[in-house]
């Protein structure tokens, strides 16, 4: 497809390599990344503010600090870019995974230092990336910060401190302010109190993590796949595999479970207790709701709990996918954040328009996507995975 682009002369721009070397990056293919980069500088087209954050991001994905920093550089010199807080997230995002934690705070300080505005996703950032970090008291001190400037704070605010306050294992804490957040809530979100409930599995408390669960449920919270999910986890932790084999149930079930597939550590566990409990039968059953779900339809997926479905070129789930081209580079999920990637260029210059109506007509939205919406203004993709979740492309 990119080269049916650059053959009708469209790719002149930034934005359409910008879009391109995203879909790259969630497939991992950082090798593209680099390709575009050069032929972005071979052509003489400017990177913007967004090409060099997805080259960091490339770069430290591919473990490189010494590229990863380069980049920073160029991106200094450059007297036309201004590096943005995103940059310095990005950038602290990869020195944590390769085990710079000084690197990363320093990159966290020039996060805070460049927020603007009344923008609430930075203080997520920090809170999130803080909190992988390991330290306790700054995640307080941003904390305490944005609750200063901010009268409310949305679910999301509340799901990044307690997310961190977790992964630390300060579970007190977090259960205090999931206390705070209950009588200033506007709506339940499961995903907070996922966060809890899984603690309380991981350290082999089902019975606190039941009571949760019903907790919830008084409150008027909606399970969604992963609550019951969970509850798998414990009930197989305690081998018990009918109340086990009812939580998958219930998950495949759940409003919005279209988009999800259980773990595959939790199938194989699943799995490997019923040949232990010679019960076959209960793993045929939850076979026969991964096959049903689409779920085997992914290879890799499969592959990972030991079963495997040859894949449909031509019908599947999605509708009549079957464009060879588009399928070569990139997964069904993928390609349809592609197709939407490119429909949005539309906003941008019309001649794509013969190219978007060739792909975007060959897909069912709906099924997967209630909304998408984007901005060009800052780079950013939002999907709407059927009120499931937010999904944000940065380009």
């Amino acid at each position: 497809m990119i080269d049916n682009i650059r053959n009708k002369g469209f790719a002149t721009h930034a934005l359409t390599f910008n879009v391109m070397m995203t879909l790259y990056m969630n497939l991992k293919e950082y090798d593209k990344v680099d390709m575009m980069i050069s032929e972005m500088m071979e052509k003489n087209i400017r990177l913007d503010i967004y090409s060099y954050n997805i080259w960091l991001s490339s770069c430290g994905s591919q473990g490189s600090v010494e590229r990863m920093e380069h980049v920073f550089e160029q991106m200094r010199l450059d007297n036309t870019i201004n590096p943005n807080w995103t940059t310095f997230s990005t950038m602290a995002t990869m020195y944590i995974k390769m085990g710079r934690l000084e690197k990363a705070e320093d990159c966290l300080r020039r996060v805070e230092s460049r927020i603007k505005g009344r923008d609430r996703i930075p203080y997520h950032y920090l809170l999130s990336l803080y909190g992988n970090v390991g330290n306790k008291e700054e995640v307080y001190r941003v904390w305490n910060i944005y609750k200063s400037i901010f009268t409310s704070i949305p679910n999301l605010g509340y799901h990044a401190i307690i997310s961190s306050l977790v992964r630390m294992g300060d579970i007190e804490t977090a259960e205090k302010i999931y206390e705070e957040w209950l009588p200033t809530k506007t709506s339940y979100d499961p995903r907070i109190g996922n966060l809890l409930m899984g603690w309380y599995v991981k350290e082999g408390n089902l019975d606190k993590a039941e009571s949760f669960f019903n907790h919830i449920a008084e409150l008027g919270g909606t399970p969604n796949s992963s609550t019951w999910e969970i509850l798998a986890d414990g009930h197989i932790r305690q081998k018990r595999i009918s109340e086990a084999l009812s939580c998958f149930k219930e998950a495949f079930l759940a409003e919005g479970s279209k988009l999800w597939k259980p773990k595959p550590v939790l199938v194989s566990s699943f799995f490997k207790l019923c040949e232990e409990e010679s019960d076959m039968s209960s793993k045929g059953v939850l076979e026969g709701w991964l096959r049903q779900s689409g779920c085997l339809e992914d290879e890799s997926y499969a592959s990972l709990i030991g079963l495997s479905e040859e894949v449909s070129t031509e019908k599947d789930r999605t509708g009549n996918i079957n464009d060879s081209e588009g399928m070569k580079y990139f997964s069904t999920s993928f390609s349809m954040v592609y197709d939407i990637c490119i429909a949005s260029l539309c906003v941008w210059r019309d001649c794509f328009l013969d190219l978007v109506l060739g792909r975007v007509s060959k897909l069912k939205f709906s099924r997967y996507f209630t909304i998408f919406s984007w901005q060009l203004s800052t780079g950013k993709f939002y999907f709407h995975a059927n009120g499931c979740r937010e999904f944000e492309c940065l380009v």
